[in-house]
């Protein structure tokens, strides 16, 4: 056996760590200074974060084990693994979050460490402890920091402590309705109700007054019992238009603890962040310190090791008080790996091992801007309402060395409505934050997914609006500026119109042109693809639905290929051809001498463009006999959003209900939603019972007027 030595690089070569290494036939094994090896990992997660795990884990020679449910069983995190393991049906609670099955894969495969990933079991003490009793490696701090920064009571003494600024509220152990509503209005409207254990905006709410409070409290209680198995609670000043700063933090077992900068998390929906940046816009160098400095002490006070981040609440004055720590790697570390050129998972795997932090503080460079914009299954318009499918199309920006995917589905898999909707984190770098936004608005309108409604076009709006651009964020930003993010929907121009009707008609002509090569006659009229004669020139006409609107349009076929559209009083002359690039169809086309080259994606009659200025849907629409033995037709009234799982029914046959009062509360994609009458009237029939589980657009509650008069399902 031979030693090598590795060497480590910062951004600007100015220090240079060197580490042992002895080769093994299986993998890296570290020997220096009494560390562990780590030649196997289990990633006990799924999704785009076990990707992210197992690319690191590859480059290192470390071999990746994964698990997986019933519903991950064709998935992408599967496929990169070198071994991978069933541990259950898609509930998470009984796979992902089993610690049972986990440790025992883990057991099986020979794995020396697991890597928990965010969300899931990552944060959870009696697990860590579990590793550690079983002689495996959990990657991650100890787990006496996961138990003190995971309960947020504790968490708040020891940063108060420890010299971290915190915000005021009630931490105290009676839990009674009674003592939570007196100390709300003792702190004073607005309060944030949190869960203790909560994390990613659940178990959340806030209270603006005295007759919302138990309201709020009580679907804190039940989503904080859902996901963390505690419903006990914290009260707290709610800071009005705060921004939510968070700082990277990296501990070793040697005692060291550096930061790697802040990241701006503030623009969010529903407590979740949704787009996020490094450094943070308008930060001084002088706040930038002090809010590292701050943040490393929280670390130290409770020794903390490996990959960690601490949240701060921030004023408009740039002042700072303690939120929270996450014992974890975020979601959003990608930002923070950009600015200073490093791969926190892989200082994870070697801190994990004993190793000494590859760089200390005054080694870490901050060098341009990184952006992250979250790619969610979601519909911005509704709510951000999540969804779940397949993706019929997906294609992405080209990956660089300033441009990253991290995802963990492919065209053709399926958005489960068992887990997390994301389905991408888009990432760019740039020289400044202007340059860096440039390239994300860039970079999303390269993203092009069909089969589901994302927020890519949201997220456009987002990026695009000039206070953001000025970097003037807060936690109310969308609310604050919400006409200019939900702009009214423009009707897709003359030209779009011409180039989805294009695409259809030399759509028809190659599967025409198949027809004919393949049939015994080549002169069936059902090979013809030309239209009606007029005066010597083919013409027919077709009409596109365009959002709730129809469009009709009078083609003319020309005897030197091209085609003269007529919509309405106007004409317009149309060339084109379809071309294929890298598996993906694109139109060359020619509208009025403008040339242009989207990407055409149709999917049975329904026609998707994608160019720089934008997308545009249109279909062919269904008449009506189809569509009424189709069952597309709906009853009315608000039905279940997407499945899931009933939480609480709220009503019963026989009580009167007022126009918005709550029916059902209902649990689906890792959320909570309460399904609210869509009139006033009377129960007639409940079809559901709690825990039932029901399928999107199945109604919930039939209800009628009051006397009878008519029904209507919700």
């Amino acid at each position: 056996m031979a030693s090598v030595i590795l060497s480590f690089p910062t951004l600007h070569g100015l220090r240079i760590f060197t580490q042992k290494l002895l080769w093994t036939k299986r993998g890296v094994r570290l020997v220096s200074g009494g560390v562990a090896k780590i030649e196997k990992v289990l990633i006990a997660n799924r999704g785009e974060i076990a990707c992210r795990v197992m690319r690191t884990a590859k480059k290192m020679g470390v071999r990746s084990v994964a698990v997986y449910s019933d519903a991950d069983r064709h998935s992408m995190h599967v496929a990169m693994a070198d071994e991978a393991y069933h541990i259950g049906p898609p509930p998470s609670q009984q796979s992902y979050l089993n610690m049972e099955k986990v440790l025992e894969v883990a057991k099986k495969s020979g794995s020396h460490a697991v890597h928990p990933g965010y969300g899931f079991l990552s944060e959870n003490t009696e697990f860590a402890e579990a590793c550690k009793q079983n002689g495996i490696i959990f990657i991650g701090p100890p787990s006496s920091a996961i138990r003190d920064m995971g309960i947020k009571s504790t968490s708040k003494h020891i940063m108060s402590a420890a010299g971290v600024p915190i915000i005021g509220g009630y931490h105290g152990d009676d839990q009674s309705n009674e003592r939570l509503q007196a100390e709300a209005e003792k702190i004073g409207y607005p309060v944030m109700i949190k869960a203790v254990r909560g994390g990613g905006g659940k178990g959340m709410r806030i209270a603006r007054s005295n007759s919302d409070f138990l309201e709020q409290l009580e679907s804190a209680r039940r989503e904080a019992i859902k996901s963390f198995n505690d419903d006990v609670m914290l009260i707290e000043k709610f800071v009005e238009d705060p921004r939510h700063v968070e700082v990277q933090v990296f501990g070793d077992m040697h005692g060291n603890a550096v930061y790697l900068f802040e990241r701006d998390c503030s623009v969010q929906r529903r407590h979740q962040k949704i787009i996020e940046e490094a450094p943070g816009p308008g930060i001084s160098a002088e706040v930038r310190r002090k809010l590292g400095e701050a943040a490393v002490r929280a670390a130290k006070a409770v020794n903390y090791v490996g990959a960690g981040t601490v949240e701060f609440i921030m004023d408009s004055q740039h002042n700072f008080y303690f939120m929270e720590m996450n014992t974890r790697l975020q979601v959003e570390h990608p930002v923070s790996e950009m600015i200073t050129d490093t791969d926190l998972v892989e200082w994870q795997l070697r801190v994990a091992a004993g190793e000494r932090l590859p760089l200390l503080q005054d080694d870490i460079m901050l060098r341009g801007h990184s952006f992250e914009a979250r790619i969610y299954a979601e519909d911005p318009n509704n709510d951000f309402l999540p969804g779940a499918g397949p993706l019929l199309h997906l294609s992405t920006p080209p990956p660089d060395q300033h441009t990253r995917i991290e995802t963990g589905v492919r065209e053709g898999d399926e958005v489960s409505a068992h887990y997390d909707p994301m389905i991408a984190k888009l990432v760019v770098w740039g020289e400044d934050r202007s340059a860096a936004l440039k390239k994300l608005r860039y970079c999303l309108r390269q993203y092009n997914i069909v089969g589901l409604s994302t927020n890519i076009d949201f997220l456009l709006n987002l990026s695009g609006h000039p206070q953001f651009e000025e970097g003037n964020v807060s936690t109310s930003f969308i609310p604050q500026h919400y006409t200019d993010l939900f702009p009214t929907p423009e009707a897709p121009s003359g030209m779009s119109v011409c180039q989805a009707t294009l695409g259809l008609l030399l759509q028809e002509r190659k599967h025409t042109k198949a027809f004919t090569g393949s049939s015994a006659d080549p002169f069936s009229p059902f090979g013809s693809s030309s239209g009606w004669r007029l005066n010597t020139h083919f013409c027919r006409s077709m009409t596109l639905q365009l959002g709730n609107n129809k469009v009709d349009v009078v083609i003319t076929y020309n005897k030197d290929g091209s085609y003269t559209m007529q919509l309405g009083d106007d004409t317009f002359h149309v060339t084109g051809e379809l071309e294929t690039d890298g598996g993906a169809s694109f139109l060359r086309c020619s509208v009025n001498g403008v040339k242009s080259r989207p990407k055409l994606v149709i999917v049975e009659d329904t026609v998707h463009l994608f160019s720089t200025e934008g997308r545009a849907d249109m279909s062919v629409p269904v008449p009506k006999y189809l569509a009424a033995v189709s069952g597309s037709g709906t009853q009315g009234g608000a039905v279940a959003p997407m499945t899931g799982t009933i939480e609480k029914v709220l009503v019963k046959a026989g009580d009167v209900v007022n126009l918005g009062d709550p029916l059902m509360v209902m649990i689906a994609m890792k959320m909570e939603h309460t399904i609210r009458a869509p009139k006033s009237g009377v129960i007639k029939k409940v079809f559901f019972s709690e825990g039932a589980q029901a399928n999107r657009h199945a109604p919930l509650v039939e209800l009628e007027e009051e006397g009878g008069a008519d029904e209507e399902t919700a």
